[in-house]
């Protein structure tokens, strides 16, 4: 019998694949999104001149009645500065005791608008030669008119005294010499004509000129200071 012969095939060894080498790849960078496209204007450039025209105008409007006011409130103010009523002041003559116990007036110069609320003060301005500083004090003894409430009606006078004494605090005796070298002022406060109903916190403060004692009238008296200038 004739054998069969038998053929083998050996499995041939396939080689291994080379490793893939790394390798760097650069991305691209992504494209810019293209810009939406603007909406179409709603005004047109007219238009927006004239809202700008009318805008400056009502600007202009405004700052127009603002400056009215303040002028009308400046004018107004000068006005009732310029007819307010002003005080003048007084002396009585200086007789006996201490010429700082004199009895002094105040009078209502204005013609039509009164001193509402009235209230005197007396300033020992200085005693040349005395270290004293300037100093306020009250008005004591104020006599009003009798058919005055707190105030001076048009062309009304009050009387006062000035509590000098009690300030200075030195012997009588010497009061006539102390008086000499002394200015005084009196401070009148009271409340702005036609406006006090309004504006209650507003008061004139009204300031007299300096007094001196004047050794040459007989009998003495406090006069104004001379003007210096």
């Amino acid at each position: 019998m004739a054998r069969r012969r038998t053929t083998t095939t050996k499995k041939r060894k396939t080689a291994a694949p080379a490793p893939r080498q790394a390798s760097l790849r650069l991305r691209r960078p992504a494209k810019p999104a293209s810009p939406k496209p603007l909406p179409p204007p709603t005004s047109t450039l007219e238009e927006e001149l004239m809202a700008m025209a009318r805008s400056g105008v009502r600007s202009l409007r405004s700052l127009l009645v603002t400056l009215f006011v303040i002028a009308g409130l400046t004018g107004i103010g000068y006005i009732v500065w310029t007819l307010r009523p002003t005080p003048t002041f007084s002396s009585e003559a200086a007789e006996e005791g201490s010429p700082f116990d004199t009895i002094f007036r105040v009078h209502n110069t204005s013609s039509s608008m009164a001193l509402a609320n009235l209230k005197l003060s007396c300033v020992l301005a200085q005693v040349r030669a005395s270290g004293l500083e300037p100093t306020l004090v009250e008005a004591r003894d104020v006599r009003l008119p009798a058919n005055a409430v707190a105030g001076l009606e048009p062309g009304a006078a009050a009387t006062f005294t000035c509590p000098f004494r009690a300030l200075i605090g030195h012997p009588i005796a010497q009061d006539a010499e102390k008086a000499k070298r002394a200015e005084i002022y009196f401070r009148a406060q009271y409340d702005v004509p036609w406006l006090a109903q309004y504006l209650r916190f507003l008061r004139i403060t009204d300031d007299s000129g300096h007094f001196f004692l004047n050794t040459r009238l007989l009998p003495p008296r406090w006069t104004p200071v001379p003007d210096r200038t």
